[in-house]
């Protein structure tokens, strides 16, 4: 999975200053070099944390995804011992 070129202080960083109104959308996508759904998506994720909700957010979210693969590979081994055991030697 690609990672963000963006930490999650930045990102709230970001959606603060677009709260504040003194800039459009556009135009502070335009400054960070971002897309509007890229903001769309970090408002809808991000919207309303202050930065150390959003660290631990982002922190859990890796954790999540670590452990999920650590479980689709157990999954994939427990299959292949079952099938090894169904054969007939």
């Amino acid at each position: 999975m690609k990672t963000s070129r963006f930490s999650a202080e930045q990102i709230v960083g970001i959606l603060n200053e677009a709260t504040k109104r003194e800039l459009t959308v556009a135009e502070i996508c335009r400054k960070h070099d971002i897309t509007e759904q890229t903001y769309y998506r970090w408002r809808r994720a991000y919207g309303g944390l202050q930065v150390d909700e959003a660290k631990r957010l982002r922190a859990l979210e890796d954790e999540n995804r670590r452990l999920k693969k650590l479980v689709a590979e157990q999954a994939l081994d427990l299959a292949m011992l079952k099938d090894v055991a169904e054969r007939k030697w």
